[in-house]
């Protein structure tokens, strides 16, 4: 929805946005949004322009989502930051009014434009803090979904969106011990507000993932000394953040119509020149300069405008999966160290790229250890700290860097219920099933934002979020012309979009290899591949075809 239609629907929203509740009765809405982050703000606002009654429902005490959550040391987004914000879909004002200080923007600057957004649309009242979702049922008589907060209070909705994240389940591996500890333990998804004092402390960090990645040179130079556990080396690539110079920003800004229009219909949303060529095409001394440019400009320019094979072609994917060994080996002073952190069983980009900014230097730090949790796992935690089959290293404080339990462990842990109770966790057993990632069948009326079978996390997030809410809202609006109560996928839509989902995925390198976009960092989840890899651009025009076509695929139906 585009700034110009505010003004003429405001009197309209701010009438609509008022409960119905009778006596004795739980409060009642057209629509339930679940996630106060950059999807429920928007869903909030796209609805509200609608003219709906609509209650958000966050389980914390603020807007932000991730970047509530996360803010341990280090937090900052690998999307540039000038991308990393709603398009002039949300407001062209905002994107005006809005400066960024940094190449890629840290958590309190993210938080502080979320919270600048939310004042700026007057989101705030219809948003209902600590409010956590425990159960979600939909009632076929009623054509409602009920739902149940931690508190005892319930509401009803004939919509329910989830805008939860796809990364806000927290995991915390399960280590004999793991309570017994008697120094601090923090989780890099559940930081506290109030921040962390580790300076002069013998810290462990468990983990080398993304956050990991973005903590350990923070950590390093405040702690006494700091032991790193790892299992699995990352191809992690440089990003290069500096302050944003206000000339290039300008530019951006200026040029904003056609870089939105351009990520919209690329691959990961990101505006950047994607070169259709191989890298087996080219001698080595010829892919040489082109790795090194990429590598010099940083970001996420090393996997898209260098070549872009990478995901469907080994022989391609090894030269950049040595190019980039080799930087490691020579940004990292000892060599043991070294290879210790130089991928080997797995390509490049088939686990999450991190983008990081001094992450290899810090171990040259005399007070940064690497340990190989692989070949010397962790046995246990114990009240002094953490014991492995070779040692016991004495510390004061665990930092858990172990990641989430991506996509449906949140989803899940909302207690979702539909249709003659069948749970969600039950018909997604084997792994999602879905129709575009947005609905399921058996749960009509739930749409899910940035689900399971979307592009998602295989994007730049807040592209694949205006996507999947306006495609969410349109199908209300839609609806709602229409006569139309209930909407819910038809078992032959649903069965051919994950079919179709699956097949894009085999025809990459990613099921080869564990990785928390497939499942396997989470004991026992079905191993699949998560996110839709086939492109936020081609996803959209799917998206668009099946709106323009009625919804086709969906059994929409009066109450």
């Amino acid at each position: 929805m585009t700034s110009e239609n505010q003004a003429t629907t405001a009197a309209s929203s701010q009438a609509s946005t008022a409960p119905r509740t009778g006596q004795g009765q739980a409060a009642e809405f057209d629509a339930i949004i679940v996630g106060a982050g950059f999807s429920g703000l928007y869903m909030l606002h796209s609805l509200r322009e609608l003219g709906l009654s609509v209650r958000v429902l966050e389980r914390g005490g603020g807007v932000g989502g991730t970047w509530y959550w996360n803010r341990y040391p280090g937090a900052r987004c690998d999307s540039e930051s000038v991308y990393y914000m709603f398009s002039d879909h949300m407001s062209r004002e905002i994107l005006d009014e809005w400066n960024w200080s940094e190449r890629y923007a840290a958590q309190p600057e993210i938080l502080r434009y979320l919270e600048f957004v939310t004042d700026k649309m007057d989101l705030r009242r219809d948003i209902q803090f600590n409010a956590k979702v425990t159960a979600a049922a939909y009632d076929a008589g009623r054509n409602r979904w009920d739902v149940g907060l931690a508190d005892g209070s319930t509401l009803s909705a004939r919509f329910l969106v989830t805008a939860v994240g796809c990364l806000s389940a927290t995991n915390t591996p399960k280590f004999p011990g793991v309570d017994t500890f008697a120094g601090d333990s923090y989780h890099t998804g559940a930081w506290p507000h109030e921040g962390a004092d580790l300076a002069g402390k013998r810290v462990a960090i468990i983990g080398t993932g993304a956050t990991a990645v973005q903590a350990v040179p923070e950590i390093a130079k405040q702690a006494a000394h700091v032991w790193v556990f790892q299992r699995t080396p990352n191809y992690d690539i440089p990003g290069r953040n500096k302050p944003l110079q206000a000339d290039y920003a300008a530019k951006v800004k200026a040029d904003y119509p056609d870089l939105w229009q351009k990520a919209r219909l690329s691959g990961f949303g990101l505006p950047y020149e994607v070169e259709e060529r191989s890298a087996v095409d080219f001698s080595p001394e010829e892919r040489q300069p082109i790795f090194e440019a990429a590598w010099a400009k940083g970001g996420f320019y090393m996997g898209l405008e260098t070549f872009s094979d990478y995901l469907v072609n080994k022989d391609s994917n090894d030269t950049v999966s040595e190019f980039i060994r080799g930087k490691i080996r020579e940004m990292v002073k000892d060599p043991a160290t070294g290879e210790m952190l130089a991928p080997k069983d797995h390509p490049f980009f088939t686990k999450r790229p991190p983008l990081e900014n001094g992450y290899y230097e810090a171990f040259n730090r005399d007070n940064v250890t690497l340990l190989d949790a692989r070949a010397v796992p962790i046995e246990e935690i114990t009240p002094r700290g953490v014991r492995t089959a070779e040692d016991e290293y004495e510390v004061d404080a665990i930092v858990y860097a172990t990641g989430f339990d991506a996509m449906t462990g949140t989803l899940f842990g909302m207690g979702i219920t539909g249709r003659d109770g069948l749970r969600l966790q039950d018909k997604w057993a084997d792994g999602p099933q879905t129709y575009l990632g947005l609905t399921t069948r058996g749960f009509p009326n739930l749409f899910v934002i940035t689900g399971p079978q979307s592009p998602s996390v295989m994007s730049n997030m807040p592209v694949a979020i205006e996507q999947n809410v306006e495609w969410i809202a349109g199908l209300i609006q839609y609806m709602r012309a229409h006569d139309l109560d209930v909407a819910e996928p038809a078992q032959e839509a649903e069965d051919n979009w994950v079919e179709h989902h699956n097949q894009v995925a085999a025809a990459t390198l990613l099921p080869e290899t564990d990785s928390w976009w497939m499942g396997a960092n989470i004991p026992g989840k079905p191993r699949t591949l998560y996110p839709y890899v086939g492109g936020v651009g081609p996803f959209r025009v799917i998206c668009q075809e099946v709106a323009e076509k009625g919804y086709e695929g969906l059994m929409l139906t009066p109450g």
